[in-house]
């Protein structure tokens, strides 16, 4: 996509549109068309009727693609869009080898988009980027998304839309620019919070519609060059698979604006108006032509625009937008007849190449892009069928807050073994079962409510396999220590052995921090090793405890001594991930000031998550108990806050390992300083729980480059506390809150 290649419209005016979507021309497959006829589909393929059908179908026709790589390069839009398929798949297949293959494209493109600055062809590889990022919260991965839109956002190209304009490609001034580059911008909304891009997306889309939307016959002209032409019949130029692209788009943008914006009544409105006018044009064999107004002239079957209408026509379907009873029958006949240009191979056949006359094109050509479209309606077919016959179970989780939440956990009760549906799209979320309830996590924007299904697990014939972001065990390999992590920080108490080693002899409650800058777990990997004191770029142990309450240790303090217990004594495990570990600590009876004080101490650590929440019990005589919750401190060249609900320490730099942040959230606390400590104080009631959360962060984990950074992370994190993501059941009546949140 180097050049732009013209074609003079004279007489295969939706030849031009084809042309001209790829800026650029690609050899034909073949000299001569071939009959439909010629293309024979297996058997087994035809019945694709049920779910388990739908996704072996979708991942035969996935991995054949897989097998036979397209020859465009990988951050092109036809690669794009068949990413954006392969997501989809991602999202309902049983096997990981679909993402695989999609982090590999992004590893070896380094997470660049296209390499011109505003053409929207060379964003749409950010849809990808940006669905990665949202299940793997690698920062790298949007990273040069985020600066290429920033830049666009700080210089936009403003202007007239004509295609003789200059730098009319710098705009969004053809119709197939709507599925390229608008959901790309969503999505890194939905990444960041940063609402900036949505917004821009919002308005550079109705600046399109109010330019190329024809608001008699509700479809798009695919750009100027057709406002005033006219097909062989007369009626207007209105291109197939480039208002499949306006539907696709339609569909991938109302993914992902929030429910109570301001805007998504418009894109609702536009997606059924052309909705409705799709569904009269329709063709008996269940697909569009390449000319919608005037079919009768390209006679060939063409299954990337049909693809693209099955997939916009199904979801609306599924979001409750569009009639079953009408579009019903519509979408099954659209699904079958994709169906049935698969061949025994999975080798999707019918999709016009680019540049080629949509009169004649051969039979068995195929695109990536074609392939994408395919799995997107593959994708929301399978959800309609799963769907069918049974009752799931519809839960509600609003954020009240102005803050953007990001992968918090919620529970639901649940009654049997179930799976998450994100109600947005076909994608099963990450799950775990605990304790009677299903913890999953909601990506929120301020005051938005988004929308879950809990479905029986035997409704499906797969689920995705969940990435274990969380780990905790006791280490008898290293004097009885026990240790946890999240995907973004670990911590480590000591046990009973230390505290008899001669060397170390160690007595200690207080709390270690392991730094990290890799997504991945490491608690077994370096103690296997041993040499986890150096950084060998995936963190290390530099944070030192002794004695002191290191990050989130605690004492009874009686406002002259902080009295802290011995060593654990006992563990116990109670859940291991993939989403939430949880452990329970004993500490023995110790004296604290002449009263005799014993703990048991649950800490649960979430995904995606700093913090570890902390619940204690203790059991002792008579009045309530002063707590200290304390943060070791290191001397001068620190900065440490305290406001209500938390306080925050960013540690002086540790020669080159950086600088340490060590937060405590406690609502309600007070604050001083004790023994080297800073202390935050609340008070418990012998035997019932006193919770408070303890977290840390590493100036090079890439998360918190400055003690502002921290600062703001615990600030929003305390807020988080205070007001929890509401859950509601499907009448509306609250089942559970966010309890023991983590983010």
């Amino acid at each position: 996509m180097n050049k732009f290649f013209y074609c003079q419209p004279k007489v295969h005016l939706l030849a031009v549109a084809v042309c001209c979507a790829a800026m650029s021309i690609v050899p034909a497959p073949g000299a001569h068309a071939q009959p439909a006829a010629a293309v024979k589909p297996a058997a087994a393929v035809n019945q694709a009727d049920s779910p388990a059908q739908v996704l072996d179908l979708m991942q035969r026709v996935a991995d054949w693609q897989l097998a036979h790589p397209s020859t465009h390069p990988e951050d092109d839009w036809t690669q794009a869009v068949g990413d954006a398929g392969m997501m989809a798949l991602v999202g309902i297949s049983g096997e990981r080898r679909y993402r695989d293959a999609m982090v590999a494209i992004g590893e070896r493109n380094e997470w660049q988009l296209g390499p011109r600055i505003y053409h929207a062809d060379d964003h749409i590889v950010g849809q990808t980027y940006a669905e990665l990022y949202l299940q793997m919260r690698e920062p790298k991965m949007i990273a040069a998304m985020r600066a290429r839109f920033d830049e666009v956002l700080a210089n936009p190209h403003d202007g007239e839309l004509r295609w003789d304009a200059p730098e009319v490609m710098d705009r969004w001034a053809w119709c197939d620019a709507l599925f390229m580059a608008p959901p790309a911008y969503a999505r890194l909304t939905a990444a960041t919070g940063d609402e900036r891009y949505l917004e821009f997306a919002i308005r550079q889309w109705w600046k399109t519609s109010d330019f190329l939307y024809d608001k008699n016959e509700h479809l798009y002209f695919r750009d100027s060059r057709f406002l005033k032409s006219r097909e062989a019949n007369g009626r207007k130029v209105f291109w197939g698979r480039g208002n499949g692209w306006v539907m696709g788009g339609l569909v991938r943008m109302l993914q992902y604006i929030p429910t109570h914006h301001k805007e998504r009544a418009r894109f609702v409105q536009q997606f059924t108006e052309m909705a409705n006018k799709l569904l009269e044009l329709q063709q008996s064999d269940g697909m569009w032509r390449a000319s919608l107004l005037d079919p009768g002239s390209y006679p060939l079957q063409e299954t990337s625009g049909t693809a693209l209408y099955a997939y916009a026509l199904t979801y609306g379907v599924n979001q409750g937008l569009l009639d079953p009873v009408r579009f019903g029958p519509a979408v099954r006949k659209a699904w079958k007849s994709l169906v049935a240009n698969v061949d025994a191979g999975g080798k999707l056949t019918h999709v016009q190449p680019i540049g080629e006359d949509p009169k004649a094109f051969n039979a068995n050509a195929t695109e990536v892009y074609g392939v994408g479209a395919f799995l997107l309606a593959g994708s929301e077919y399978y959800r309609m069928l799963a769907l069918n016959g049974t009752q799931p179970v519809v839960v509600k989780v609003q954020n009240d807050s102005a803050l953007h939440r990001a992968d918090e956990s919620v529970e639901a009760p649940v009654h049997g073994d179930v799976v998450v549906m994100d109600a947005a799209s076909s994608r099963i979320l990450p799950s775990q079962g605990l304790e009677g309830k299903v913890l999953f996590q909601a990506t929120a924007a301020p005051r938005e409510t988004r929308t879950y299904l809990l479905l029986p697990r035997r409704a499906l014939p797969a689920v995705p396999p969940v990435d274990t972001k969380v780990h905790a065990r006791f280490v008898s390999e290293r004097l009885d220590d026990f240790a946890w992590e999240s995907d973004r920080i670990a911590h480590r108490v000591y046990g009973p052995a230390i505290m008899r080693e001669p060397k170390e002899m160690l007595v200690s409650s207080g709390i270690d921090v392991w730094s990290k800058r890799t997504r991945g777990l490491v608690i077994d990997k370096w103690y296997a090793g041993g040499d986890y004191h150096a950084d060998h770029g995936e963190g290390l142990d530099f944070y030192k405890v002794g004695k002191a309450r290191g990050c989130g240790g605690l004492g009874i303090y009686d406002g002259r001594q902080l009295h802290t217990s011995a060593n654990f004594s006992k563990w116990k495990v109670l859940a291991n991930g993939p989403l939430r570990a949880v452990f329970e600590l004993s500490y023995d009876s110790w004296d604290a000031g002449g009263r005799q004080v014993a703990e048991l101490r649950r800490v649960s650590i979430d995904a995606g998550s700093n913090f570890s929440r902390v619940e204690s019990q203790f059991a002792a005589q008579g009045r309530p108990l002063d707590i200290g919750i304390g943060i070791a401190q290191r001397g001068a060249g620190g900065d440490y806050r305290e406001a209500v609900n938390w306080m925050s320490y960013w540690e002086p730099a540790h020669g080159n390992d950086g600088s340490i942040g060590c937060a405590i959230v406690r609502p309600g606390a007070r604050y001083t300083e004790h023994g080297g400590n800073y202390l935050a104080l609340g008070k418990a009631q012998p035997g019932r729980s006193f919770v408070y959360h303890l977290g840390a962060g590493w100036s090079k984990s890439g998360d918190f480059p400055d003690a502002a950074a921290w600062e703001k992370y615990v600030k929003e994190y305390a807020a988080r506390i205070v007001n929890p993501l509401r859950v509601e059941g499907a009448a509306g009546r609250p089942v559970a809150s966010a309890t023991k949140p983590a983010k």
